[in-house]
């Protein structure tokens, strides 16, 4: 395991297509995963969830389900962040025992904490933001895994283009209206050497206090 800062992982972090077919020790890929859930979620929901794909065939599945990209087929693991928008519904007493035993919330504060998050997801539900609430929270997830990937020695690519029917077809899940999915990522050990291409300056990317307006032509 190396030993990185969370700045440094954030400047050398690159997303890595090709990878070697050696396989990614278990103790790391269960710290990956740890880290990947320490992730802030909206209301402590927690409603995201990852499918960890290893199994060889199951992998080329996802190669046809992202029109043949290589990650798939070459990482010898693929993550599905699953987004879960129906989670709130669910029961939470579990969240609100483990709050209670971290000494983090006390009775009173759950009671009023679990009145005001169904409250605000019941009016996300009017709005028809459920979904975009859920998939904000898988997001963040991903950006925890590509960082914590980096510090461990490891590559990864939050990848596009692929079909959601066919991702959720993969893992099991195409009867299920209610989850949706946010992203795949592959991560292993990389077979090539990406330098970075740069970004652009703060002045051109960061404003204070308004976005401004376009210049005037």
């Amino acid at each position: 395991m190396t030993t990185m800062s969370v700045a440094e992982a954030i400047r050398t972090r690159r997303t890595v297509r090709h990878y070697r077919p050696d396989p990614i020790a278990p103790e790391t890929l269960e710290t990956l995963l740890e880290l990947a859930m320490e992730a802030p979620s909206s209301w402590n929901l927690q409603d995201r969830s990852l499918v960890v794909v290893t199994d060889p065939a199951r992998r080329e599945d996802l190669a046809w389900a992202t029109d043949g990209q290589p990650q798939p087929r070459e990482a010898p693991v693929m993550l599905v962040f699953v987004a879960e928008p129906q989670a709130w519904r669910a029961d939470r007493t579990d969240i609100f025992d483990l709050a209670r035993r971290n000494h983090a919330w006390n009775d009173e504060f759950i009671a009023e904490f679990a009145a005001a998050s169904t409250e605000f997801q019941r009016s996300l539900a009017d709005r028809d933001l459920l979904r975009e609430y859920a998939v904000k929270d898988a997001m963040l997830a991903a950006a925890y895994v590509m960082l914590a990937a980096t510090a461990l020695g490891l590559a990864t690519s939050p990848m596009n283009g692929w079909d959601e029917t066919k991702v959720k077809k993969v893992i099991g899940i195409e009867d299920r209206d209610d989850l949706a999915i946010a992203l795949l990522m592959s991560v292993g050990h990389p077979a090539e050497t990406r330098r970075h291409p740069g970004r652009r300056p703060l002045t051109h990317t960061v404003f204070r206090d308004t976005y401004p307006k376009p210049r005037a032509s």
